[in-house]
């Protein structure tokens, strides 16, 4: 029995990592098998790529460059772990997918969403997670819960300025409003358990 794909989206300090791992643990008291993964990595060539992608100084690849990157860790990790996972009955939970790289390398870093798309299309063979949600945050507040985190050790992308971040949290939105049926909005101002709640509510008619 095929099992579910499942990402969670969402511009920096928007609480992605906290909510993968408290929903992988609210569906595995339920019973069901289930893998955290992320992107990039994932899998092994997709982490060595992780490496190149999210270490150096901003301007160390163009956005076209990352796109490329990005598409052929997304590639890998789909071929090795998702899809594997997601027929072996698995409900797979990724940190980033997709929809990050329409929004950093697309509508922030200027390469058309056609483009990412059809990257992906080859790469991925399209595949798309059964549902994505999209933790909305005001960009100051996540932009300081981030740095609260990281401090100094910030990434590549982390490190970007406002204008950026706000281009692709603006993405998100759109994306979201462009494709209802796969993506929800899920307001991440609240407390945790709030946040995972939501996220349960909406996945309700597909668990046991």
């Amino acid at each position: 029995m095929r099992g579910r794909f499942l990402s969670l989206e969402g511009g920096e300090g928007a609480g992605k990592s906290t909510q993968v791992r408290a929903l992988a643990a609210a569906l595995q008291a339920r019973g069901l098998a289930t893998r955290i993964t992320r992107e990039p990595g994932g899998s092994e060539g997709a982490e060595a790529i992780r490496a190149l992608l999210m270490h150096g100084d901003a301007g160390r690849w163009s956005a076209r460059a990352e796109a490329l990157l990005f598409a052929a860790a997304r590639a890998d990790h789909v071929e090795k772990v998702i899809r594997p996972a997601v027929e072996a009955g698995e409900w797979v939970i990724c940190d980033r997918y997709l929809d990050s790289s329409r929004a950093y390398q697309g509508a922030a870093g200027g390469v058309a969403d056609a483009d990412v798309l059809a990257l992906h299309a080859f790469g991925s063979t399209g595949l798309l997670p059964d549902r994505t949600f999209v933790l909305t945050l005001p960009v100051a507040q996540g932009t300081e819960r981030a740095a609260t985190r990281d401090g100094a050790a910030a990434d590549r992308f982390a490190a970007r300025d406002g204008a950026f971040h706000e281009a692709v949290a603006a993405a998100f939105l759109r994306i979201a409003e462009q494709e209802p049926e796969r993506v929800r909005r899920i307001d991440a101002s609240r407390d945790q358990e709030a946040v995972t709640a939501a996220i349960l509510d909406d996945l309700a008619a597909w668990l046991p």
